[in-house]
């Protein structure tokens, strides 16, 4: 890869496997002058417990990603150098650890920043708002299929497999999902896909392996699940992280088009609970919630999916009525 740019001369010192993702290989490249970049290559199968495969080709339209909200908010992303397409690879520059930090790292280890959410959600917005309804993006991104791989089927269509009483509500919200093309969506909107800048707090975005033009209630819903499950699992930040995703959805919902606000917070609390239980019983299941806290889940989850709320607070309400051990009524 490094033949095809201007480091072309330059040799390669040393090669670091780096961890954490599940779709593909990573790796830090340190070259003769101590540079670092980042290459990335897609995998056909990914790394999880489950047989879960996807085509290679999300790499290209991470790369196209990427590059186009480059133009939009240009510090939320990192710069990419090459992309080499027969090979699915792609060369970026490398975001170090002491520039930046992983904020899903953080809140595992009780380092709650309460900008962060807001902050997201800011980012998301202004790529959403800034693309809304664009044909020319929407031509740019035919991903139906491979968002259905990534996301709709591992997801949401493995849950009626395991919960079949739910087969009517999860149908419903697939079929909604993937008819809704509106904005450019990343697709995997995590913190384990997040980097904070350790000066000031600016989220950079990473792995778009499922970008689509579709429904940004999506990136909005798989944000704010995080942040809830994490609240299970972190008793003591638990009221801060319940604040933390309304701010984000308070945030995420003014940066769109007016008009489209209120649909669009309908259908981010339709895949809300959805996703909750997807990540206890999918194809990728979290895996920093206990026995105990997956059974809280189950609990609360199944009776949103079958009757979707109207506001967050009552999200919110059955979660911590689980984790009081009261059951929702």
């Amino acid at each position: 890869m490094l033949a095809q740019t201007p480091l072309a001369s330059r040799s390669v010192v040393a090669i670091n496997a780096l961890t954490g993702g599940v779709s593909s290989d990573i790796v830090e490249i340190i070259l003769d002058d101590g540079q670092r970049l980042c290459a990335k290559r897609a995998l056909p199968k990914l790394k999880v417990a489950s047989v879960w495969e996807a085509p290679v080709e999300r790499n290209q339209y991470e790369v196209a990603w990427l590059r186009h909200v480059a133009t939009i908010s240009p510090a939320s992303v990192p710069k990419v150098l090459v992309e080499d397409r027969d090979n699915r690879a792609v060369l970026m520059e490398f975001l170090p650890a002491e520039d930046y930090v992983l904020w899903k790292a953080e809140l595992l280890a009780g380092r709650y920043d309460t900008g962060a959410p807001a902050a997201v959600a800011g980012v998301l917005a202004q790529v959403h708002a800034a693309t809304w309804r664009d044909a020319a993006v929407e031509r740019e991104f035919p991903t139906g299929a491979l968002f259905d791989a990534l996301r709709l089927d591992p997801y949401l269509r493995t849950l009626i497999l395991r919960w079949p009483a739910l087969k009517a509500p999860l149908e419903a919200t697939i079929a909604q999902t993937a008819a809704t093309r509106l904005a450019l969506v990343h697709g995997d909107v995590s913190p384990k896909n997040i980097l904070l800048g350790r000066t000031d707090g600016h989220p950079v975005l990473l792995d778009a392996e499922c970008a689509w033009f579709g429904d940004p209630a999506f990136d909005a819903a798989f944000c704010m699940n995080h942040l809830l499950l994490k609240a299970l699992h972190l008793p003591l930040l638990r009221g801060e992280l319940f604040e933390g995703a309304a701010a984000f959805l308070d945030t995420w919902l003014a940066g769109l088009p007016a008009a489209e606000r209120a649909d669009a917070k309908r259908r981010t609390l339709q895949l809300l609970p959805c996703l909750l239980l997807a990540r206890v019983d999918g194809k990728s299941p979290v895996e920093y919630l206990d026995d105990e806290n997956r059974a809280r889940v189950r609990r609360f989850a199944p009776p949103l999916i079958e009757y979707p709320p109207g506001e967050l607070a009552e999200i919110v309400s059955a979660m911590a009525g689980v984790a009081q051990g009261e059951s929702r009524s």
